[in-house]
């Protein structure tokens, strides 16, 4: 209760009204990620993604042998000289032939809607028909822009006189979207008789009331320069079928098929499709989306719909997943990743659906991104909003020594904030300013505050840096240490970046003393690594968060040998044996007091390059086996780097040891 308690008071002080507000974003963001089809300007996204999947998970097929198209094309017209009404004797003539070659069904994608001189010829034409032919017909209720009612009034007493006979009206109405593009099935309306390819097909498929997406197919792609694709449905001028001498050559291309006789004339009846986003030029014929009909209706291809639920639980899912990854605490590459991730995933789950033979269309895939967007912007600003507090928390609880996601795992589990300690294996950084004792008593103590606080800011502010942990200040000497109270792999590489940072810092410091003051010392460093009691420490009133044992008192001797050795940072084998190929050259074994066992000592040269650090370790290696020569070869290299206090130290230090010997330190 007492964590719900904060809660609710953090929440308070953040704004209830902030808060509702959130959650009004939060309920916005599920509702445009399930309705952003009917949402304006997010539709058009919808329908641009939705095309692409269309077109990227359509099937390449051959030439679809069970349909065929006969049109009157512009060359027809020319050659009739008639445009509007189409030369209905050519297509009596062309009816006549075709009931002869035996095709299964024929439909007719021509409105008859006002009279000419050659209606009694196709009038005769129809009433002998052995065919089933099924013609447009078409109402000024369902169509006020192409059928008035006089041409409806024509339309149906025309229709009237071929009963009884094999001719029957059909309903070749399509229904484009709001931007003119054909994506799915019509709707019967009241007043229509069933659709065209419905009555070609009979009882083929299972397409009752079906008004979902239209199953488009991509002719096979063909590489070869000059040679095009042939196309999925075969198309014929109609003037072939009105030759009554040649019509018997043309039986294959009609036999045993279903016949689709409309018009292919350049500026009439022509429809974009999924198909146009991506061939801007390329605009479909009305017969040829009927024969793309026909072809799913034949085939019984129903792609499966998401049910209205299924598209609740997924808007659901995608605000909750964009608000958790907001609400959480991560940072870095591994937010970014994870957002690169949750974005390929909403695209690619709608193209794997399409993919699956899933109906896609009405799928909110871009309301998804927009929904998943606002629900991580909205969680992450609240959550900034607790963090805010929370940090204030963290000043006034834990102070300023522990790393920030420290201070945050504590923050979740405040019970870390107990009295109590553990055994644990540390690394232990002691850091010491040289001279510093001397200078207090040179200068005020209102300057010696300054550079002391100066100073210590800048360490201590390098130990956070790099996830170590701040122990104490003694005196100029910072006390740090890493794997507690939380561990990390890299902690080795990371406390020797920043024994390296920490030696830089007190160069810097150094060399740009405040006017009137003193020269400053060298700084310092010792690291190790070991075992050490690490907890809270203290009382309930008051407590400090520290390590204790012997992994603390050897990092403060190694600091301490650094005089000795000339050396600015020393690193214990023990601690460099748990880092990630350091560049550290050794610089012998020491004994220091308090530890009797030797201790192999390497020294940070982050400038050096890998190869002179290898010859300089073979050198040393030679040397403790007791190979001649190899303290000369030494002192060759100390001399070629005469500036090199530490190394010229090394070399008077072996003189006295003698090979495999140990340097003995009070």
């Amino acid at each position: 209760m007492s964590r719900i308690g904060q809660l609710w008071r953090t929440a308070g002080r953040i704004g209830y009204v902030r808060l509702a507000i959130a959650m009004l974003l939060l309920v916005g963001a599920l509702l445009v990620a399930r309705w952003s089809w009917d949402v304006m300007l997010a539709r058009n996204a919808e329908r641009a993604m939705y095309d692409l999947r269309a077109v990227a998970a359509a099937p390449q097929v051959g030439q679809d042998k069970r349909i065929v198209m006969i049109v009157f094309n512009d060359e027809t017209l020319e050659a009739t000289g008639k445009r509007s009404p189409l030369d209905r004797a050519l297509l009596a003539r062309a009816l006549t032939n075709i009931d002869r070659l035996g095709a299964k069904a024929i439909g007719i994608d021509i409105l008859i809607d006002q009279a000419t001189p050659d209606d009694p010829l196709l009038i005769k034409a129809m009433q002998g028909m052995r065919t089933p032919t099924f013609l447009a017909f078409g109402t000024n209720a369902t169509n006020p822009d192409a059928v008035q009612s006089w041409q409806e009034k024509f339309i149906r007493e025309f229709q009237a006189k071929l009963a009884p006979g094999n001719v029957h009206p059909a309903s070749i109405r399509l229904e484009d979207d709001a931007d003119g593009v054909m994506r799915r099935w019509p709707p019967r309306p009241r007043g229509l008789p069933p659709l065209l390819v419905d009555r070609m097909a009979g009882g083929a498929g299972a397409f009752a009331g079906y008004t979902r997406a239209i199953d488009y197919r991509l002719p096979h792609a063909i590489d070869m320069p000059g040679i095009v694709s042939e196309p999925v449905f075969a198309k014929l001028p109609i003037d072939l079928f009105a030759n009554d001498d040649a019509i018997d050559m043309l039986k294959s291309q009609v036999a045993g098929r279903y016949v689709l006789i409309g018009g292919d004339i350049t500026d009439l009846d022509r429809f974009d499709t999924p198909q146009t986003l991506i061939s801007k030029d390329k605009k479909t014929i009305g017969l040829e989306i009927h024969a793309v009909l026909l072809a799913q209706r034949l085939d019984g291809r129903v792609p499966v719909a998401i049910s209205p639920l299924m598209l609740w639980l997924l808007a659901l899912v995608v605000t909750l997943g964009g608000a958790g990854l907001g609400a959480s605490d991560i940072s870095g590459w591994r937010l970014a990743g994870l957002m690169g991730l949750g974005v390929v995933a909403i695209v690619a789950l709608p193209v794997g659906l399409q993919y699956a033979g899933i109906d896609t269309l009405g799928l909110p895939a871009f309301g998804w991104l927009v929904g998943w967007t606002l629900a991580y912007i909205v969680a992450a600003a609240v959550a900034r909003g607790f963090g805010s507090e929370q940090r204030r928390f963290a000043q006034g609880a834990l102070g300023r020594y522990l790393p920030r996601d420290v201070a945050s795992a504590i923050l979740r589990d405040p019970s870390q904030l107990s009295l109590h300690g553990e055994r644990t294996t540390i690394f232990a950084l002691f850091s010491d300013l040289e001279g510093f004792t001397k200078l207090t008593h040179a200068v005020p103590p209102e300057t010696t505050a300054v550079l002391l606080n100066n100073y210590l800011d800048r360490l201590s502010g390098i130990v956070l840096a790099h996830g170590g942990t701040v122990d104490k200040f003694v005196g100029d000497a910072v006390v740090a240490f890493w794997g507690a109270p939380i561990a990390r792999p890299d902690d080795g590489d990371r406390a020797l970046a920043a024994a390296i940072a920490m030696v830089e810092a007190g160069e810097a410091f150094r060399r740009a003393p405040p006017a009137d003051c003193p020269p400053v010392g060298r700084t310092r460093v010792g690291l190790h690594r070991g075992e050490a009691i690490v907890g809270n420490f203290g009382g309930e009133g008051r407590m400090q968060y520290t390590a204790l044992g012997d992994a603390m008192n050897t990092a403060s001797r190694l600091e301490s040998a650094n005089k000795s050795l000339g050396t600015r940072a020393l690193v214990s084998a023990e601690a460099a044996a748990a880092m990630t190929d350091p560049p550290l050259r050794p610089m012998g074994r020491i004994t220091v007091r308090g530890r009797s066992t030797p201790i192999e000592v390497f020294e940070p040269i982050a400038e050096a390059s890998r190869d002179d650090l290898h010859l300089f370790r073979e050198m040393l290696d030679k040397f403790d086996s007791g190979e001649t020569g190899a303290l000369a070869a030494l002192e060759r290299y100390a001399g070629a780097r005469d500036g090199d206090r530490a190394l010229g130290k090394l070399v008077e230090n072996l003189h006295r040891i003698g090979p495999g010997g140990c340097l003995a330190l009070d």
